[in-house]
């Protein structure tokens, strides 16, 4: 076993000693191998500490620097906002001494970038280049910023003090080395001269100047640049409602909030900034005008009230929007262009007129490019077209002319078949303004109208009337041929005659001074009294016979028309005794019918009682022989007390004597009865009588007797002219409103011509058995004071049919009032007249 463990041993003693060895040999190289990180970090803690040591060397330097150095990594934009934000150099005494010297107050040092609020406050103080040159910090720093372009200057501050400025580029940055020259214990003479240079206007008499601007009617005032006031006049003190100057700064009162900003524009811009501000003044808003402007350690500024100014330039902008608005409303086309012949308005009208886009119009064309697009589009006048530079060059002379030159209207007639008005003058402010009417209507219209004039004037002409148009002034406007002829007057005398003249010359025919008056009155009165139609008649001397018309006219004018109705007064005279000899022969012949009537009744009365007894066996029975005559003489009274009864009834129809006995009337009972009356007749006369009834709704309002008259005067005329073996009918209907009663026969009907004529008096039929002639006449009497009419429907050969067409309720006005009962009482029974 102790062999067998040696082995083992001696492995692990050699892994162990290998193991040790590899770790020395490790050891070694990696001690060799940092000894160079180690001496280069000794070589940095040696350099830090030596920085360390030239900062704090430095600090202590910057430290007993009697001023500041500002440096600027980044340089700032030369016209960016602010400063940016420097790294400042320099001992606590000298910062608070730069915070003295900009008057910025003790809050500064707390801010968390004084520097830039320091710079601000001393950059727009009064300085002077080394040559002499009048400028400030900001300027200089500036040119620093946007050129490299390093300066030295003196700065001059309040009470005396001066601060020495000098910038530089070091590389990328810019450096800023500021001195107070006090502090330093420095008395700087040449600045005190150039400050006395300066300020030497002043000098001579600094109280007047004071006293100047104290008193001045606007507010005054001075404000550093971080926008502290720090002196304001009395009209500032005023304007402020502050109790004095002194409280105005103390409470820092502005006369307008936006008033810092603009000092720091002014500043910023190193010129004068003016604007307009709306400011409380005395309690009131007014407009000021306020300007303000960079001065030695601030900047200045003054307030102006424009307030009457603003109202005044208000009003006149609204003027000029209302007078643009009216143009715009005008149906006329108006543009004006200005002194540089563009153009400056136009309003609505224009554009349409020339189909013009309002982008084209609104950039403002000049007058001369305006009208090479019109003749582009054709819309320019004929004339332009032969020569269009002459025309132009004349259009544009007008531009040249002296305002007030008048310039007559012309009319451009322009291709597409208008025609434009164009009225130029000159602008009381410049340039030239145009107006546009398109007349091709009215043109049209006065075309139409003086054609309308030529036509009124030849048919007047041709009138017989006499016509005269007065104007309202009495002057004769229009007269005719007949005018001239009917009062023997020359038409030369009548151009432009007043009508006092024309009376005078018509006196000789009327010499009736109070008619020429009247007619004058109705001429020049322009009362609504005078201004109505009027018509009346003279007589002239000549013993012509006139009428007269008098008719206002719409435009004021008047219309006088006479007309000789000499001749037709004499026809009406003639006409006149006819009738009235007519209507007495008429009264004699109806007075002389009457009486013969009547006295031939009482003799024929006699003839027909004695023949009636005759044929009755009064006188003892009669003989075959004797019969015949005795028929006869009683066919023949009855024929003529027939005859008779037509004349009474003619005569009270002309004399309006004859009334209707209306009542209800039945047709079949009415055409029977009547029938009945001429039986006998046709039966010896070997004529078939026949009777027919259509509809019959009921009774018919009329005079029953009249009625049955009409149908025996037409049946015994049917009769009379039908030969034996003919037929006659008879018959009656009732449809709706209208009744119609007929007499039809198939004798030998009525010839055309003679048809038109058979209902006249006394026209008698061509057999030999036709009476008077007045039965068919009294026939159509009767029916027409019904309200009804005669139809007759005649073929010769044929026969003849006469239809009475009646209204089921007759007219009333030729019947006897009657009693005003229900339609049930009267049904079947005669009303009962009135008393």
């Amino acid at each position: 076993m102790m062999a067998a463990a040696e082995p083992v041993q001696l492995a692990t003693l050699i892994v162990t000693g290998g193991a040790v060895a590899f770790a020395v040999a490790t050891a070694v190289w990696a001690w060799r191998l940092t000894e160079g990180v180690r001496s280069a970090r000794s070589h940095w803690r040696r350099r830090v500490a030596w920085l360390e040591d030239r900062l704090a060397r430095a600090d202590g330097v910057f430290g007993a620097h009697p001023g500041l150095v500002l440096v600027w990594e980044t340089p700032p934009e030369p016209h960016g906002e602010g400063w940016s934000n420097p790294r400042v150099y320099g001992s606590a005494t000298a910062l608070a001494a730069m915070v003295q010297f900009a008057d910025l107050g003790p809050g500064v040092m707390q801010d968390a970038n004084p520097a830039a609020a320091l710079l601000d406050g001393i950059a727009d103080y009064e300085a002077r280049s080394a040559g002499g040159e009048e400028t400030n910090l900001r300027q200089r720093m500036a040119t620093l910023m946007s050129e490299g372009k390093p300066f030295s200057l003196t700065l001059s501050g309040p009470s005396g003090r001066f601060i020495e400025a000098d910038g530089r580029a070091a590389g990328s940055q810019l450096v800023l080395w500021l001195s107070d020259s006090t502090i330093r214990g420095l008395e700087e003479s040449g600045a005190r001269g150039r400050l006395e240079e300066a300020r030497s206007l002043v000098a001579e008499d600094p109280l007047a100047f004071l006293d100047m601007l104290g008193r001045a009617p606007f507010p005054a005032w001075r404000m550093t640049a971080s926008g502290r006031i720090h002196w304001v006049n009395n009209a500032y003190v005023e304007a402020v409602e502050g109790k004095s100057a002194g409280d105005v700064i103390e409470r820092q009162l502005l006369l307008e909030a936006g008033i810092p900003l603009q000092a720091g524009e002014a500043l910023k811009e190193a010129k004068p900034v003016s604007a307009i501000r709306g400011a409380v003044v005395k309690g009131e808003r007014r407009a000021m005008e306020v300007a303000l402007f960079p001065v030695s350690g601030g900047a200045a500024g003054v307030a102006f009230d424009i307030t009457r100014g603003e109202e005044a330039r208000v009003a006149l902008k609204r003027f000029r929007e209302a007078h643009d608005e009216t143009l715009n409303h005008m149906a006329e086309a108006v543009a004006i262009f200005d002194r540089a012949k563009r153009l400056i308005f136009y309003n609505n009208a224009f554009a349409r007129l020339f189909s013009l886009e309002e982008a084209v119009l609104n950039e403002r064309p000049a007058h001369g490019a305006l009208m090479d697009r019109l003749r582009e589009d054709k819309l320019l006048p004929i004339a332009a077209t032969a020569d269009y530079a002459t025309w132009k060059a004349a259009e544009l002379s007008h531009y040249e002319r002296p305002p007030g030159t008048e310039t007559p209207d012309e009319l451009w007639p322009l291709p597409d078949g208008r025609t434009l008005r164009v009225a130029r003058q000159r602008h009381p402010l410049g340039g030239v303004l145009l107006i546009f009417e398109d007349m091709t209507d009215q043109l049209a219209l006065q075309a139409q109208y003086n054609t309308l004039i030529k036509v009124q004037r030849a048919t007047l002409d041709r009138l017989h009337e006499a016509v005269a148009v007065f104007g309202p002034d009495g002057q004769l406007q229009l007269h005719n041929a007949a005018f001239e002829k009917l009062w023997k007057l020359e038409g030369a005398e009548l151009d432009g005659a007043g009508f006092a003249a024309i009376a005078e010359a018509c006196h000789a025919l009327h010499p009736d001074p109070e008619a020429w008056g009247t007619l004058k009155a109705r001429i020049t009165d322009p009362s609504p009294e005078a201004r109505t139609a009027k018509t009346g008649e003279i007589r002239r001397s000549d013993g012509s016979v006139l009428t007269w018309l008098t008719r206002p006219l719409p435009d004021g004018a008047t219309l006088i028309a006479w007309d000789d109705i000499t001749d037709t007064r004499r026809v009406e005279d003639a006409l006149r005794e006819r009738a009235e000899a007519l209507e007495d022969s008429e009264k004699i012949k109806t007075t002389f019918v009457s009486h013969v009537s009547y006295q031939l009744r009482t003799p024929l009365t006699t003839i027909g009682g004695y023949a009636d007894l005759l044929a009755g066996g009064f006188a003892g029975e009669l003989t075959d022989r004797q019969k015949e005559p005795v028929a006869a003489i009683q066919t023949a009274s009855g024929q003529l007390a027939k005859l008779i009864d037509d004349i009474l009834d003619i005569a009270a129809i002309d004399a309006g004597q004859l009334e209707l006995d209306l009542g209800d009337v039945h047709f079949d009972s009415l055409i029977g009865e009547a029938a009945g009356l001429v039986e006998m007749r046709a039966e010896h006369a070997g004529i078939k009588l026949a009777t027919k009834s259509g509809t019959l709704s009921g009774p018919v309002r009329a005079d029953g007797a009249r009625l049955k008259q009409v149908l025996y005067n037409l049946l015994t005329n049917a009769l009379d002219h039908v030969d034996q073996g003919g037929k006659v009918e008879v018959g009656a209907e009732v449809k709706g409103e209208e009744a119609r009663l007929w007499v039809s026969d198939n004798g030998a009907g009525i010839d055309k011509d003679k048809q038109a004529s058979v209902f006249e008096r006394f026209e008698r039929g061509t057999t030999t058995r036709a009476g008077a002639g007045l039965g068919l006449a009294l026939v159509k009497e009767i029916v027409r004071l019904h309200g009804g009419w005669v139809e007759l429907d005649s073929t010769p050969g044929r026969g003849t049919r006469v239809t009475c067409h009646l209204p089921v309720s007759a007219a009333t006005e030729h019947a006897a009032p009657e009693l005003a009962l229900p339609s049930s009482a009267r049904a079947g029974r005669k009303p009962a007249r009135q008393t």
